[in-house]
This record gives structure tokens, sequence and C-alpha cells, in this order.
């Protein structure tokens, strides 16, 4: 069998949402691209679901991974959802520019969608042409993957490949296509979509088909729909505390970008913050900072509450009792917030033990950081560094915060046992000026740059030896830096 029967053949796939849901999707094929060259294939993920380099990282992966050639068993489809995008409601979206293949196991048997991102239009592109540039698919790869490396909950990067062709955007950019890699891909806005028809029987079934998917225990609770609301809502505070312990933005949190399985989706204008503001924006589009860093959290329970209303017909048929069990679920968001986020600073910060005034202790040191200008991710390595005058010089002796460092140390005396700060607190995170700096590389055909920067971010909390450069922030920050979507 040569290379490309072999890789056309090997995945094995199940289709259950093209089974199970029919009307949810369209059916749609990728467009053809004329010149396919594998950029990136990531063996660690590949050898998760025994896709061998040997086979994977070669021209016939490529043929694979761009769409021109349709592996056995693929359903290719392309779902369809609303949304909420900056807070006005679309009635139908759905997947512009993705194509599913299907869904693929790993070896422990978990199931995952395979989807190629920037594979051309589909019946939901409003006019748009469906595909992607080089720059938004290597962001989402660098990004998508240190995200998994920081243990944060995201939708991972299997493969980028350039496609030969040119697309236009503000100027004309050479194309690409992302293989993604998601526990799956419904979203807020998939429900909002199903409950806008008023077809309780068809809400039933997409809220069954995720219940079954990502939360088996939920459907043998007294009232599954209600519990399958406070295990996203769970798992989306989880989520959002996680952003916020790494200083990350996503920068476009519509409903239509916010995933049942509590994943981070959607690196379109994201941005890692480096002087600590937390008013900071970096998207293009968000003019009103609606998505602002500080904004996360809330934005997080608005968007629950979106899932909420379209839940309502089947948590419970009186509607007056629905709304009342729905809004105590809403109304607790924040509680889980908070008690997930002041954990993972108290962490940051080295203490072990809760304590009534942690939170206080917390909000000083980022008012300390933001008055000062500092860099969010280097100011908690050199908290915690064993020789204090590093941070004292660092924050230029400002007396507050050496009253703060001892405050806090003598918390920390009251711990159980030694805390490793080494795995909480990053060294490497992708910094926006590396980022830009490898993409840019990237546009003059240059992957080295690329490649290095992802094997670095693969191991965020090693020591910075001979690596200063990916672990320092710049040395000026641009204030005025913005991302962009790319559609």
């Amino acid at each position: 069998m040569n290379n490309l029967d072999y890789v056309r053949s090997n995945i094995k796939f199940d289709n259950s949402y093209f089974r199970e849901l029919a009307g949810f999707y369209s059916p749609v094929d990728p467009i053809s691209v004329p010149e396919p060259k594998l950029i990136c294939f990531n063996n660690i993920l590949g050898d998760k679901f025994d896709l061998n380099r040997k086979y994977y990282d070669t021209p016939e992966g490529a043929q694979l991974f761009c769409g021109n050639i349709k592996p056995d068993g693929a359903q290719t489809i392309s779902q369809v959802y609303a949304g909420h995008q900056f807070g006005g409601y679309s009635p139908q979206l759905g997947d512009g520019r993705a194509v599913l293949l299907g869904e693929i196991f790993d070896s422990e048997g978990n199931r995952f969608d395979l989807q190629l991102k920037g594979s051309g239009r589909t019946p939901y592109s409003r006019g748009g042409d469906g595909k992607a540039a080089l720059g938004p698919v290597l962001r989402e790869y660098i990004i998508s993957e240190a995200m998994h490396a920081l243990e944060v909950p995201s939708t991972r990067s299997l493969a980028a490949v350039s496609t030969g062709e040119q697309i236009y955007r503000e100027k004309r950019l050479p194309g690409a296509i992302l293989t993604r890699v998601a526990s799956s891909h419904l979203r807020v806005g998939t429900f909002q979509f199903i409950a806008s028809l008023g077809d309780h029987k068809k809400l039933k079934k997409i809220a069954d088909y995720a219940i079954n998917r990502h939360f088996k225990k939920t459907m043998r609770a007294k009232n599954p729909y209600l519990e399958f609301l406070k295990e996203v809502s769970d798992k989306q505070a989880f989520l959002i505390a996680k952003w916020m312990s790494i200083g990350f933005i996503h920068g476009v949190m519509n409903t239509d970008n916010m995933s049942i399985s509590g994943e981070t989706i959607d690196y379109g204008p994201c941005a890692f913050m480096d002087s600590y503001l937390a008013s900071r924006v970096f998207s293009s589009i968000d003019t009103s900072g609606r998505y602002a860093f500080k904004n996360q959290p809330y934005i997080g329970q608005w968007n629950i509450a979106r899932l909420a209303e379209a839940l309502l017909p089947l948590i419970d048929e009186n509607l007056n009792k629905s709304i009342s069990l729905a809004t105590e679920v809403v109304e607790s968001f924040m509680e889980k917030y908070d008690y997930y986020w002041l954990d993972g600073m108290r962490k940051k910060l080295g203490i072990e033990n809760k304590n009534s005034e942690d939170k206080a202790l917390v909000t000083e040191f980022l008012e300390i950081l933001e008055v000062n200008g500092l860099d969010f991710t280097r100011s908690f390595l050199m908290f915690n560094n064993q020789e204090p005058q590093s941070f004292f010089n660092w924050v230029d002796n400002d007396i507050r915060a050496k009253n703060l460092y001892y405050k806090i140390k003598k918390r920390t005396e009251k711990n159980d046992s030694g805390n490793n700060q080494k795995s909480v607190n990053p060294t490497f995170i992708p910094r926006n000026h590396l980022v830009e700096e490898v993409i840019a590389k990237a546009y003059n055909d240059d992957y080295k740059p690329l490649k290095k920067l992802i094997k670095i971010l693969e191991r965020p909390y090693q020591p910075s030896i001979g690596l200063d450069y990916f672990a320092n922030p710049p040395k000026l920050v641009d204030e005025g830096y913005k991302t962009f979507c790319g559609t």
C-alpha cells in the first residue's frame, strides 16, 4: 500500500453528528487547492490518534490535511448555529469556512472531531470566500498548542498546510488550512439556533446528543437538562478562571465561539498580556471593550444566560419554574468563577491554605502590577523568586510592594508543604511580538523560527537558561498592538 492509499484509509471515522442530527448541518466538500505543502504536523497529537508521522508528515499528508483527498469513511459537513456577536443576535451563522471530516478516537476511546478550517465556501459563508490566510492559521496553531501545554482546556492543532493560492483581505496573502481537533464543535450558538426554530423535539435531540457525548452521568439526574446547564456553566467558569490566571484575552467571546465542552475555541483576535492592564483589549473590532480582559468572567456569565434561555422548554414544562431554576444556575456562575480564580491565584503567589484575606492580597498584587505597568507573567515568577530583592528592583523598590511581599511571605509560612512554583507560573507564553515575528518569517517561507517557538512552548515551565529572548517581555511594549480575526 502506498502512502496516499494509507493516509486515505487509515483513519477510522465515526460520524455520529452526521448520523443522528440530520437538519443541523449541510453536507459540503472541501474545495481543492493548487499546491498544498505541509508546514507543521503535530507528532505528539498525531501519536494520540495513531497517526504515524512516517505517513502523515509527508506530501500525502498535506493532500489529506488540505482536503484534496477525502479519507475513507469521512462524511464531510458544516454545522449550523446562531449566535450573539458583540451583543447583537444573528439568527443563522454556521461554519463559514470549516468542514468537519468526522469523529476519531484516541487510544483511550475518547471521541474527538477532526475539522479542516479555511477549506473554502460552505452554505454558511455569507458571501465570504471560506478561506484562511497563513497568519491566522499559524496564530491558532501556536496559541492553541501553547494553551494545552499551559493546562488550559483547548481545541488543538494537528496540522497546518499552505495552499499555494492567494486570498484577499486588506491585501493579497498566502492561503493556508488548519486541521483542528476538538472534543466537539457544539456551541452555545448551536442551541440558540435550534431553540429559535421553536421545535422542542429537535431541541431535546441536540441536548440529548450533547449530554451523551460530554456529560453521560447527567442523563441519570432527576432533571438532566438543568444538570447539563450546571455542568456547562461550571466548565466555563473554570476555563475563564484559567484564562485570567495566565493573562489570556480571547477577544471575541460571542456565543457562537463558546464551546459546550468547556474548551477554548476559535483563536481569532486573541493575545496574551505583557504589561498588566485590567481593561486591556487587543481585538481590532472590539471598539467598545466588551471583551476586555476584566470583562471576560461577566461575558462568560452572560453567555451562560443565553444558553439557559435556549434550554428553558426542556428544564420544566412550567415556564416560570423553568426560569427560576435556570436563573439560579446563571446567578451561581460568578461564585464558581471566584472559587476557581482565587484558587489559581493563591497558587501563583505560593499560598496553599485558604484564608479570608487572600482575595484582598491578590487584588493588591494586581493593583501594584497595573500602577507600575509591570509584565503579568514575569512578575509572578519574580515575586516567588527566592531572592526578594529581584522583585523589589522590578517594581522600583515600591514600598507598597515590599509590604505586600512580606504579608504574603507570612501567609506562606502556614503552608502545609513546600510549593514548587515552577509548575504554577510559566516561564514561556506565546508573547505577541514572538508570534508576530515567526508569522512574518513564515510569510517569507522561513518556518524554522515557527517550529523553534512551538517547541519551546511545549514546555512552558522549563527554566529559561539560554532562552531568555523567548521568556522576557519585549523591551518596549506596543500599547497600540491590535489583532484581527482573519475573515
